[in-house]
């Protein structure tokens, strides 16, 4: 096992380990400083800034994956049906673009990040930016008729003034030890979950838990050729043997786990977050088929082969969710 693995497991253990424990000190400094980023902003010493439109900024408190990229997807498309036009920004993590720029699905993931590629397939506008104050009013100059943008991912970047914060949670890994990075996965710590309009929790089932908070829960569809999206199929075409999976993502052993519900049984392929992929890492000896996420096909398009698959997901929302949303945007409007 990776350091890096060895570490993402640790910060999901009951306690502190051996290898967290060491680092608990640098946790402390890093709470330091998280603690002093969000006093200035506070104190508006440093100051968030407006866009033009309306902001909802869906992220997470805890390094990985939470769900957020669907959850966002969700939310655009639930107050799109309620008249809104959205328009999506985001970091643009794994790519090497710094500057805004407007990301369509033929983009290329290593220069725009992976997470933008998928969110630019909703058909609705897409700015990426370190900047997510410059990418939202490049966003909304070039399309001025969009009145909401989602943040996905965001919720420490505090230069961007916002109307709607929700933070996206995995409920079968929570917050893990509690420690702030690099001892535990949090960017914050848990009393931010209380500061947010709604705590989203990425569950099996899609219930309403409190008046903020929510679960929901990500439903898959039928695999998709990476090569020839027009080619699909159901999981009673993989299950016999050759099968393989791989996973680039946050949280690869969500995906995993979704491969077994639909009585899967691959071999596994587990990489970093972003992961870079090449042909080589395709080249495996007696597959038959290799199974992977979208975030995962968004960077083998251009050299995968007929045993490539991914499958899609979409997340199922409570509609109070969207309400809830809806009425922070509207509250913000009239004040």
């Amino acid at each position: 096992m990776s350091l890096a693995r060895r570490l993402v497991a640790d910060w999901y253990a009951p306690r502190l380990t051996v290898l967290t424990a060491l680092l608990a000190p640098l946790s402390l400094v890093f709470a330091a400083a998280v603690a002093l980023h969000r006093g200035l902003y506070r104190a508006r010493v440093l100051r968030s800034h407006r866009i033009g439109a309306a902001v909802v900024v869906v992220g997470n408190i805890a390094a990985g994956g939470t769900g957020k990229t669907p959850l966002a997807l969700a939310i655009a498309s639930g107050l799109a049906a309620r008249g809104w036009t959205p328009g999506i920004v985001s970091r643009g993590h794994g790519g090497t673009s710094a500057s805004p720029r407007r990301v369509d699905a033929a983009s290329d993931p290593d220069e725009v990040g992976d997470e933008p590629v998928l969110l630019a397939r909703s058909g609705w506008p897409v700015w990426i930016g370190r900047d997510r104050v410059a990418a939202g009013r490049a966003l909304v100059a070039q399309h001025p008729e969009c009145n909401v943008v989602i943040a996905d991912d965001g919720l420490q970047h505090y230069a961007l003034a916002r109307d709607a914060e929700i933070c996206a949670v995995d409920a079968s890994r929570g917050c893990g030890n509690g420690w702030l990075m690099p001892a535990g996965p949090l960017r914050e710590p848990a009393a931010r979950l209380e500061e947010v309009d709604a705590v989203v929790r990425l569950a099996q089932s899609a219930a309403r838990i409190s008046p903020r908070e929510f679960e929901t829960r990500l439903a898959a569809s039928r695999f998709v050729r990476v090569n020839h999206t027009s080619v699909t199929c159901d999981a009673s075409a993989f299950k016999g043997p050759g099968v393989h999976a791989l996973a680039g993502i946050g949280n690869p052993g969500r995906f995993f786990a979704q491969l077994r519900a639909l009585g899967i049984s691959p071999t596994l392929h587990e990489y970093p977050d972003h992961h870079r992929y090449t042909p080589r890492d395709l080249e495996i000896p007696g597959a038959t088929s290799i199974l992977m996420t979208e975030k995962d096909a968004v960077k083998c398009a251009t050299f995968a082969d007929d045993r490539c698959w991914a499958l899609p997901v979409a997340a199922i929302v409570d509609p109070a969710l969207i309400t809830l949303v809806e009425e922070k945007l509207r509250g913000s409007k009239a004040a």
